[in-house]
């Protein structure tokens, strides 16, 4: 079972988001916290990177940088990238304005703090598959509520 230390700060999320474009963030600090931390700071504080357009580069190059590969089987995940930003994006609409560490807290303790969250609408298979790591592949399960 993962565990999710609480964020302490706004600083700590934009050290995260700094640290993922400019591709110094430790590899070992890019966790399923950081994912959304980084996605969230982004939504609020870099207004002018279209995610659902920038991300891939973002993270491909991030994993590059950091020796990762980005491949049929590591790496950057399309379906999963473009899921938690509707997932990101959606939270951050829900919520009242909110220190940023705050909100990236309380979307951590939601359904969302785990990366199960998916397996609600994807089966495993269609989730992991080649496909969905190269391209959106829609869920199988249910659709997205947002």
């Amino acid at each position: 079972m993962r565990r999710f230390d609480p964020f302490t700060s706004d600083e700590e999320i934009a050290i995260i988001g700094n640290g993922l474009l400019d591709r110094t963030l430790p590899k070992t600090a890019w966790t399923h916290a950081a994912h959304f931390a980084a996605t969230l700071w982004l939504l609020q504080c870099r207004p002018e990177v279209e995610l659902s357009r920038e991300m891939s580069d973002i993270i491909r190059g991030y994993n590059e940088a950091t020796g990762g590969a980005n491949t049929d089987t590591s790496g950057y995940h399309e379906t999963i990238t473009q899921a938690s930003i509707r997932a990101a994006r959606a939270f951050l609409a829900l919520v009242p304005p909110l220190p940023l560490f705050v909100t990236c807290n309380a979307l951590m303790q939601s359904r969302l703090g785990s990366p199960e969250w998916l397996l609600a609408y994807w089966t495993r298979s269609r989730l992991f598959s080649t496909e969905a790591r190269r391209e959106w592949l829609g869920p199988d399960i249910k659709s997205l509520p947002f």
